[in-house]
């Protein structure tokens, strides 16, 4: 029955079809970039919103003030050294003649003011949750004092993302205007953003770093895959993020165009609302997990662009153990428990947006349906279906799928965020759990973090508010004359980019 099911999959995505005629890519001004992305950036303030759009286009509006390398090495940016006074302090040193947009400098102050507005709570930043081990931040003449809760070994790994907005504008225009009309001090300023459409940004001719690539990147919001891939195909996009593998396949024959694709830090996972509706119990959520064949969802849908994972994380991140057990395929097994449950015909609403593969949701709406629970699909824009994720757990739906990434490469910044109490991603709440992140969050030693983690796990895998499936692949279709290689935490950075031959 489950191959019958992904051969209606196909056939419905209309990937049984026939080769297309391609013609060559029209030619392109080689001072634009003209990216086509799923979803409109849900903000551009870079402390308002974590999602993959949102970052890719404010990581080059603002600077960070750690960053990585190609290679995933930890290195300055606007922090051009660091150390450690004592286990709960660190010193930062600030570089100087970096400016603004609007042409005013970048101090000390700036970043200790970006980095008490994240860990205010009642700015209610999504990311709070990976940055409140910071008690705080204090300028020093060109030195930043930072002071955490505890030692907290995934400081730095945090860090990397953490955008520098400049006080004195954020105060006098205040958050909302700010997210319309963001100033930073990155390779490229915003010149126009058409929400829901595209945005636009141009090259900042003074950034510290050097002459940004291109004079223009316009980011332009193309929900359909088959638009994005006929987007590359004619030269009207030169390159498109979150292809599907049907697509890659299918692009790595044409001449003019190229496949950049690598494993990432991202986890792909089912999210189990463990405190509302049929899933708060317990069987239902382990039913659920029985029910998922990562196999052949990986094998028909994924074509290898995916490896099976048996916990909520991937093996490029800090904490991955691999010896915690998942849940098997066992159809019988889920059907039984659905049963003892009384929850025959319970309906679940599995709530999805346009970032998420129709045909992996839609695959795994139909492997839990044969457990006996009914799975309705809400499609929402990515907004809403964020706002209603870390919304009241009367609100999250029973069910959704995840492409998870903190981009610190470190268990801290998943299962943390994920399921936390507290959290506003968690519809979920253990002390056992709670007290194992906590404590691998507060020591340095990292046997020790590895012990806290296997516990943690394995408390995740006998209450299962989520099921790891996946480690995700990143996958972006280019223009062949594009240089670029993705990295592992998926930093779409266009200073890294280039033409070539």
């Amino acid at each position: 029955m489950l191959k019958h099911a992904f051969a209606g999959i196909l056939l419905a995505a209309g990937l049984v079809t026939a080769p297309l005629l391609v013609g060559p890519a029209a030619a392109q001004g080689k001072d634009a970039l003209t990216v086509d992305l799923p979803n409109d950036a849900a903000t551009l303030d870079p402390h308002v919103q974590w999602d993959t759009d949102s970052y890719t286009v404010y990581r080059n509006i603002f600077d960070n003030l750690v960053t990585r390398d190609v290679s995933g090495k930890i290195v300055p940016q606007i922090a051009t050294a660091w150390r450690y006074a004592n286990d709960t302090t660190i010193e930062f040193d600030i570089r100087e003649g970096v400016t603004f947009h609007d042409g005013s400098p970048l101090t000390a102050s700036d970043v200790a003011f970006s980095i008490a507005r994240i860990i205010n709570p009642t700015f209610k930043s999504p990311q709070l949750s990976q940055f409140d081990q910071i008690v705080s931040a204090e300028a020093q003449g060109s030195k930043v004092v930072m002071k955490t809760k505890t030692p907290y070994p995934a400081l730095m790994a945090q860090l990397v993302k953490l955008s520098i907005v400049p006080k004195a504008v954020v105060e006098k225009v205040g958050d909302q205007v700010f997210n319309l009309a963001p100033v930073g001090s990155g390779p490229y300023r915003l010149a126009s953003w058409q929400k829901g459409v595209q945005s636009v940004l141009e090259a900042n001719d003074k950034y510290w770093g050097g002459k940004p690539p291109f004079k223009t990147v316009t980011f332009r919001v193309v929900p359909d895959v088959a638009t994005r891939v006929a987007d590359l195909r004619s030269g009207k996009a030169d390159i498109a993020r979150q292809l599907g593998p049907d697509e890659a396949t299918a692009l790595k024959k044409e001449p003019a165009l190229q496949v950049l694709a690598g494993a990432t830090e991202r986890i792909g996972y089912m999210f189990i609302n463990a405190q509302a509706g049929p899933t708060a119990d317990p069987r239902v959520r382990k039913a659920i997990a029985y029910s998922i064949d990562r196999k052949s969802l990986i094998d028909a849908l994924l074509a290898g662009y995916g490896d099976p994972v048996n916990i909520v994380l991937t093996p490029a991140n800090f904490g991955f153990v691999p010896d915690v057990k998942g849940y098997e395929f066992d159809l019988a097994k889920a059907k039984a428990l659905v049963k003892e449950a009384n929850a025959v015909g319970a309906q679940l609403t599995f709530l999805t947006s346009p970032a998420y593969d129709r045909r992996v949701v839609e695959a795994l709406q139909q492997m839990v349906q044969e457990t006996g629970l009914k799975v309705d699909i809400v499609a929402l824009d990515h907004p809403t279906f964020l706002r209603r994720r870390q919304g009241r757990p009367d609100e999250a739906g029973s069910l959704s799928f995840g492409r998870w990434s903190c981009a610190c490469q470190d268990a801290d910044g998943v299962i943390f965020p994920l399921f936390r109490t507290g959290s506003i991603w968690a519809k979920y709440s253990n002390p056992g759990f709670d007290e194992a992140v906590d404590k691998a969050r507060a020591i340095l030693d990292e046997k020790g973090r590895l012990d806290l983690y296997r516990k943690a796990f394995e408390i995740l895998r006998e209450d299962v508010p989520g099921v790891g499936i996946y480690q995700d692949y990143a996958i972006y279709g280019a223009r062949k004359e594009l240089k670029w290689t993705p990295t592992p935490n998926e930093a779409f950075f266009i200073m890294d980019m280039k033409w070539g031959q």
